[in-house]
């Protein structure tokens, strides 16, 4: 029988001595750990094996269950207390997990189904970086399942993320950006928006893709210069969208930016509700969630071709390499190279901390590389001049 109550030891500050503490799930699922206050072990044992009746007389246990199942209910259990899209990630990723073990009992999953579904991930082509997602993601979900009193350990607690080396991380110079530019200006003919205008905004503030396509009129502040990233309900005039990491922020537009946003303004129809969504894009939108045939992984972008639309933008400027996310970490590089302090920066971003910053987001502009390279020549000058006053 899976004992419902454990007995641990918390160690001093000083490490000196220790004192006993039971840890156990209350009747409605909240973790419980209680301080025993001593270091007697037969009476901590009494008093864990006290609790332990205590709870078994209003406690029946769970009973097993297939991982589907356990899925729903862990769906239906954590659904409004995380974003839509994370519960998308766990349902994906769990379905990925029982391809590999199967429709098991919850019960049965050991260790041994961890490195299977890791090795299951990289047979299907996965890079590293997203198998370590995965894993965390199963981490996590097995972790709800042992603070909901589902199971007794996480079988997961010992599988190791697979390692990834960090690749180089991309941004466009300042004359790619001058060609991108020019190149989203002239191709307006036939094109569903202003790429132009949607490009130096993404330049200028390294908001997200999704938080460009799902600005609305009311998020710009022209007096203020500036846009208010907020998430969306689902309204009449809106869709549901949620933001990323953080949930509000707001970021500076240049006075040429606040410029073009205010020309853009004046020539779409009266009571338009999205900055770069189109209004005849918008109208067929709204006929799709009317015919409930909208979802909230459609808001994520709402524009169609878009990708297909920004490569044609960056062939044209003779651009071989480059995604519209780079226009973001551009900015972001930017940011930090003309004063921005490292809290400034990761604010701005709208990143939670400024790990997650400097690791994707800051690359190394070529003045930065121009700079240290001078400050080297400088240096090198004294340690040649040295090292041929002793060459004979």
């Amino acid at each position: 029988m899976k004992q419902l109550v454990r007995l641990g030891k918390k160690p001093s500050r000083d490490g000196r001595s220790f004192k006993y503490f039971i840890d156990y799930t209350d009747p409605n699922g909240k973790r419980i750990r209680t301080s025993l206050g001593h270091a007697d072990c037969k009476k901590a044992e009494r008093q864990r094996a006290q609790c332990e009746r205590e709870l078994r007389m209003g406690i029946v246990e769970p009973d097993s269950m297939k991982l589907s199942e356990f899925l729903a209910d862990c769906v239906d259990r954590t659904r409004r207390q995380v974003k839509e899209a994370t519960l998308e990630e766990y349902d994906l990723t769990m379905r990925q997990f029982i391809e590999t073990a199967g429709d098991v009992d919850i019960l049965s999953i050991q260790h041994v189904h961890g490195e299977r579904f890791i090795q299951a991930c990289f047979d299907a082509g996965n890079r590293p970086a997203t198998v370590s997602k995965k894993v965390g993601n199963m981490k996590r979900l097995f972790q709800l399942a042992v603070e909901r009193g589902q199971l007794e350990t996480n079988p997961f607690r010992f599988v190791r993320k697979p390692k990834s080396s960090q690749g180089a991380i991309h941004t466009y110079t300042d004359e790619e950006c001058r060609e991108i530019v020019a190149k989203a200006e002239v191709l307006q003919i036939g094109a569903p928006f202003r790429w132009d205008i949607l490009i130096l905004t993404a330049l200028c503030t390294g908001m997200r893709r999704g938080e460009l396509l799902n600005t609305t009129w009311q998020d710009i502040d022209f007096d203020g210069q500036k846009i208010n990233v907020s998430p969306k309900d689902d309204t009449e005039h809106t869709w549901k969208w949620d933001i990323k990491d953080t949930d509000r922020r707001s970021v500076p537009l240049t006075d040429e930016v606040v410029r073009l946003l205010a020309a853009l303004q004046a020539e779409q129809p009266e009571g338009a509700t999205y900055v770069f969504v189109p209004p005849q894009r918008y109208d067929r939108i709204q006929q799709a969630r009317q015919d409930g045939k909208w979802t909230v992984k459609q808001g994520k972008c709402p524009v169609g071709n878009f990708r297909r639309q920004f490569l044609l933008i960056l062939s044209r400027a003779g651009i071989k390499q480059g995604t519209f996310h780079d226009l973001r970490r551009t900015c972001i590089t930017n940011w930090f190279a003309y004063g921005l302090s490292e809290f400034e920066v990761m604010v701005m971003a709208g990143h939670a901390s400024f790990e997650t910053t400097r690791k994707f987001y800051m690359a190394i502009r070529n003045d930065l590389l121009d700079r240290a390279r001078k400050a080297s020549s400088e240096a090198m000058k004294t340690i040649s001049g040295t090292h041929l006053a002793r060459t004979p």
